[in-house]
């Protein structure tokens, strides 16, 4: 039986005493030319100190699985292309001879910033029982979509988080967090909820200011009912054949939105997820994991203190960390190394659609991976002309659709994630990696399932860089192009 240190090393050459002639398959993006293939080999020896050497006893971490969220812009943008492209497009998105091959679903319990407008699945103050609770609005959007996506993957998991509780059960009785006239209808009077008479600030972390209050009413009339909901809206989900298999309590606590929201001190988010959301998740859908998340803040404090509650580990499977939360994920994994990790949502930015968030998107990808994160979920995977939230924002999608041609274009973003997950496939086990760092420059190392090794380096310089890696007694040896993507797949 081949030992692990041959089998890796197998996966990345043969070697004899003849020469060495193997040869790697190079995939190359530069701005404006993307995706340009051809064959190099491996050298015998190098000069100079390599980047990376492949460790072979070392598995850093086994790669699950890529996602995206189905939104209902996302849904009115697709629908906006003729069947042939919206089928193609559905295809590179999730099926699994595509180009992405995503298999894990993200969407809204009620309305997030990318719905058409404000809804719950049950607005009517007071109904502590749900009797007026359903999901007739989602039949008409986020259910087609999402069943779109399952007739290429049918075989897709989902996890939900809220952006904002049903209204009534906010003491703001509004869906924001902040009134803002431009966005929203809320009363500047309610914004005194937010930090009281509090006036202290720390600029170095976000938020700098941190909410006094938690913006759910923290009555367990509310606590139990909102509980309930997660669990009828699992249900519901259900019966119409989509299987959501993680929950977390709040998309982006941290965030004192003008648009769909909902601020969380820690002691209310421990009571919710330790007193309500996980016991009524462990009688009705015991099958159903609970995470923390999302996390997008880098408030260590803060979220030291809701982990180092001793309920909490008995309460939650996992952590779920996007935008500031990112900086802060190495430091709390290696306090709390017992818990699954993985990347919420990648960050969306304001509908440039160039090649800057390319770089960035690909860099974002190394860190999360690099720290522990075995799930990765994109933002919008599809967005029409400027990317235009419900709520006024301008953010980045993969796939930008042009409403008055009805074409759709690839992003230079897209191919920043197709380096990615069209090689690094459910199973696949990290190897080694470095971060960005001064240089600019992204590894990771991966051996997959199907017995290939699969190197992902990026130069963000404007300069060309030398790239090393060494494993055993070979070496991938080569210059990379200034601002470029780039990977390389060695075969058995």
């Amino acid at each position: 039986m081949k030992t692990y240190q041959n089998l890796i090393i197998g996966l990345f050459f043969t070697l004899s005493n003849a020469s060495y002639s193997q040869t790697v398959k190079w995939i190359k993006s530069n701005e404006g030319n993307y995706w340009q293939e051809k064959k190099i080999a491996l050298k015998k020896k190098t000069e100079g100190k390599p980047d990376i050497v492949v460790e072979s006893e070392k598995e850093l971490l086994t790669f699950k699985a890529w996602g995206t969220c189905f939104n209902e812009l996302g849904w009115d943008a697709l629908n906006l292309l003729p069947q042939s492209q919206r089928e193609s497009v559905l295809k590179q998105l999730f099926s699994q001879d595509g180009d992405l091959r995503f298999n894990l679903g993200r969407f809204s319990m009620n309305a997030n910033d990318y719905s058409r407008n404000w809804y719950s699945s049950d607005e009517v103050d007071g109904d502590f029982q749900l009797k007026n609770f359903n999901i007739d609005r989602d039949k008409t959007t986020l259910i087609p979509y999402i069943k779109a996506a399952q007739n290429y993957n049918p075989n897709m998991t989902f996890w939900i988080s809220p952006w904002s509780p049903p209204s009534w059960m906010k003491i703001n009785h509004y869906y924001s967090v902040r009134s803002d006239k431009q966005f929203n209808t809320m009363s500047p009077l309610s914004d005194v909820a937010l930090y009281e008479d509090n006036k202290e600030k720390d600029v170095k972390v976000f938020p700098n200011q941190f909410t006094v209050n938690d913006y759910f009413i923290q009555d367990p009339r509310y606590l139990k009912a909102y509980a309930d909901y997660f669990c009828k809206f699992i249900d519901a989900y259900r019966e119409q054949k989509i299987p959501i298999n993680t929950v977390m309590y709040q998309n982006e606590a941290y965030s004192y939105t003008v648009y769909p929201g909902c601020a969380w001190t820690a002691e209310g988010t421990i009571r919710f997820n330790t007193e309500y959301l996980a016991p009524a998740l462990k009688e009705k859908h015991p099958e159903v994991s609970l995470y923390l998340g999302t996390i997008n803040t880098d408030r260590y404090d803060v979220i030291d203190e809701i982990l180092s509650d001793p309920r909490m580990s008995k309460t939650i499977k996992g952590i779920g960390f996007q935008w500031e939360g990112g900086n802060i994920l190495p430091r709390i994994r290696e306090k709390y190394p017992q818990y699954n990790y993985v990347q919420t949502e990648s960050e969306c930015g304001w509908g440039s659609f160039d090649w800057k968030s390319s770089e960035h998107t690909f860099g974002l990808i190394n860190h999360y991976l690099a720290n522990g994160c075995t799930e990765y979920t994109f933002w919008n995977a599809i967005l029409a002309d400027d990317g235009v939230s419900g709520w006024g924002w301008k953010q980045n999608a993969l796939i930008r659709v042009d409403s008055k041609t009805k074409i759709a274009t690839y992003t230079p973003e897209y191919y920043a994630v197709k380096h990615y997950a069209r090689y690094v496939s459910p199973g696949s086990r990290l190897l080694s990696y470095k971060e960005s760092g001064v240089d600019k420059k992204p590894i990771l190392v991966f051996s997959t399932p199907e017995g290939k090794t699969i190197i992902i380096a990026g130069n963000f310089q404007d300069k060309e860089q030398k790239l090393v890696v060494k494993s055993g007694a070979v070496f991938l040896d080569l210059m990379l192009d200034g601002h470029s993507l780039n990977t390389f797949e060695i075969s058995k």
